[in-house]
């Protein structure tokens, strides 16, 4: 029987999906690249996009085999929408089938359309499975928003949580930011959470309208890219400005004292 492979956990840049492009040397090493460049075998959030990812990597280092000739494996739906831990009811994910070519001795690749996988991104069901099955997880050196925006932030990088996205329904968004609220201030901890672009202006009314005016917010976008743009400051600061963040680019929000 042959030994098994090796599930690499492959960082992509941070600038999916918005309108400008970082050099991809300028955010992810060498060694992530002749990693990611060596690879056949992939599990991924997205096909399409991940093929565009492997593209910038051949410009830089060329790819052991052809993108076609690539074997692409994309997570369910079910599992990076709602979840692959578990979570917001549903079933915890069994992605061992996914880890076949691992266990038949081919090094493979997790990858998700920005960022670190299985970090605010899906993927942690497959490095679950790697761990059953006795797979070994490597986890290569990139960008994760997460950190970049808590260190920039000024908050307590010592204690935080990332608690994902907030509700949709306008009012329990609004119940859910005063617990966050709460927990920044009894134990002092950094509270960091995402949204979909489209969202990002009504949940920054309500954070504005929420929370109370000491209470600093941080706003990261467009990380590693040009036009980045970190800024934190209490909420009654935030009022007086008047801005907001636009309808187009990820951003990392965060809250604390």
């Amino acid at each position: 029987m042959s030994a098994k492979g090796k599930l690499y956990l492959v960082p992509a840049p941070l600038d999916f999906g918005c309108a400008t492009q970082s050099p991809i040397t300028d955010v992810l090493p060498e060694l992530t690249l002749r990693t990611a460049a060596r690879l056949q075998h992939w599990v991924c959030e997205n096909a399409k996009s991940t093929r565009a990812y492997l593209k910038r990597v051949d410009e830089h280092v060329p790819l052991a085999v052809p993108i076609q000739q690539m074997q692409l494996q994309e997570l369910p739906r079910e599992a990076h929408k709602k979840g692959d831990h578990g979570g917001k009811g549903a079933a915890v994910f069994d992605a061992k089938a996914l880890l076949a070519a691992a266990l038949a001795g081919h090094d493979m690749g997790l990858v998700s359309e920005a960022g670190m996988p299985a970090v605010a991104d899906p993927g942690s069901s497959i490095v679950r499975a790697a761990h059953n099955a006795g797979i070994a997880v490597i986890p290569l050196v990139g960008p994760v928003s997460l950190l970049m925006t808590l260190a920039a932030s000024g908050l307590n990088g010592q204690n935080f949580a990332f608690v994902g996205y907030l509700p949709q329904d306008a009012a329990q968004r609004i119940q859910r930011i005063k617990e966050l609220e709460q927990l920044a201030q009894r134990y002092n901890q950094a509270q960091l959470f995402i949204e979909t672009p489209y969202r990002n202006a009504a949940l920054w009314q309500a954070l504005l309208h929420s929370l109370q005016p000491t209470t600093r917010i941080a706003m990261a976008s467009g990380l590693t890219l040009e036009n980045a743009s970190i800024q934190s400051r209490s909420a009654k600061d935030w009022k007086k400005l008047g801005t907001e963040p636009d309808n187009r680019t990820p951003v990392v929000f965060a809250i604390g004292q």
